[in-house]
């Protein structure tokens, strides 16, 4: 059963600009192995993070860094939560993310569904 479905769209030039504009902002919102990808890439990760507290419920206190978004052997995006984000998972039975992710034209967009 679905549990929760986010969908975030993300302008990838104004993305990469507030990026260039504030250096600190790579820290506050992605992990260690995000941070080295291109600006696309960061845009798109920036959007399933989004989708995922969406789906969630948008739950107070939870952190950007607790959604990583990683690939499969076979190219698949997936994704790792911890803290807080973890924690309203268990809390509302997730037992299974599907993920989703396109850039193109400028745009990223990334749709997250929740499973239970």
């Amino acid at each position: 059963m679905i549990v929760g479905i986010g969908v975030d769209v993300v302008d990838v030039a104004r993305f990469e600009a507030a990026l260039n504009r504030t250096p600190k902002l790579r820290s506050r919102l992605f992990t260690d192995a995000e941070r080295t990808l291109p600006p696309a890439s960061l845009a798109v990760r920036f959007a399933a993070k989004e989708a995922v507290a969406k789906a969630l419920g948008a739950p107070p206190g939870m952190s950007h860094l607790e959604a990583e978004i990683l690939k499969e052997d076979d190219g698949r995006p997936t994704l790792r939560i911890t803290g807080r984000a973890a924690d309203v998972a268990r809390e509302l039975g997730v037992a299974r993310w599907h993920v989703s992710l396109s850039h193109d034209g400028g745009v990223a967009v990334a749709y997250v569904i929740a499973e239970s």
